[in-house]
């Protein structure tokens, strides 16, 4: 082998021992938070507020786990979160594909300009409508309730009518022709054609509407204040911020909370990494 070869060789391994140090670093530091949090819940509370912090916990104690699994208000709080954010889930998803469907496949006066108008609204900064909304839904009496928090999102976003347009436009249009030879209107090709052919990209969309919900902690602080109505965000901001605040307990909800999340995402995660792709290469 000639020197130069060799030289490229060495280079090219370089490169990738450079970018593996690059990701194994970037792993470590998303990682740290988590296993500071998975330390502390194992950790006495005398043990948690020793300075300097150690990730030894000397002596694994189980009990906040139990305290927290036998909390009322956390599972009033999931039972609380489940109830705001499945149902609208699953709505939301629907109203968002039939946009798609609209911007997608079906020519219509003004398609642009609404889609544009559409794109823009991505655009805004949440906080901009947080005042006049916050005023619309007091004046009609939505205040400590969870229509605001359901209402609007049963009319899609705009995020996910995009993803969905992107993924609806790969679609042959002849697939959409064969139907109308066999009688189908328009809402009945969306039903029975676009509908079963976009599994991923649906459940994709599903997965991260559900983490974007049950994640949400602005949106219920901003409307709740009946303690009885609090989502497992508020629960858990509530045990964070109180006088006598038991860190091992607080991570070890932290933990607890984590699961349902778990769970969805290793139960569809095929089908997630698959709508994803699916959905970038389209277009």
């Amino acid at each position: 082998m000639t020197s130069k070869g060799t030289g490229k060789k060495l280079k090219k391994n370089l490169g990738k021992i450079i970018m593996y140090l690059v990701l194994i670093l970037m792993c470590l530091a998303v990682l740290f938070p988590f296993a500071i949090v998975i330390s502390t819940s194992l950790k006495t509370y005398a043990d948690s507020v020793k300075v300097p912090f150690t990730f030894n916990p000397g002596y694994v104690d189980f009990s906040s786990y139990v305290a927290v699994l036998q909390s009322e208000a956390v599972w009033k709080g999931l039972v609380n979160t489940l109830f705001v954010v499945l149902p609208i889930m699953v709505i939301g998803v629907f109203t968002s594909a039939l946009s798609a469907y609209s911007f997608a496949k079906i020519n219509f006066k003004a398609k642009g300009v609404m889609f544009a108008i559409l794109m823009f609204s991505m655009m805004l900064p949440g906080v901009i409508t947080m005042t006049p909304a916050y005023v619309i839904y007091d004046m009609l009496g939505w205040t400590d309730t969870y229509y605001p928090l359901m209402i609007p999102n049963a009319f899609g976003t705009a995020a996910c009518v995009f993803y969905l347009r992107q993924f609806f436009a790969g679609i042959p249009n002849e697939l959409m022709e064969a139907g109308e030879m066999d009688g189908l209107g328009k809402f009945g090709i969306f039903t029975r054609i676009l509908l079963p052919l976009s599994k991923p990209a649906l459940t994709a969309q599903m997965i991260l509407w559900f983490i974007s919900g049950y994640n949400d902690y602005f949106g219920p602080m901003l409307y709740l204040s009946s303690e009885d109505k609090y989502t497992l965000q508020l629960v858990l901001k509530l045990m964070a911020g109180s006088s006598e605040s038991n860190w091992p307990k607080v991570m070890a909800c932290c933990i607890v909370t984590m699961v349902p999340l778990l769970i969805m995402y290793f139960a569809a995660q095929k089908k997630f990494v698959e709508g994803i792709t699916m959905t970038g290469l389209k277009g």
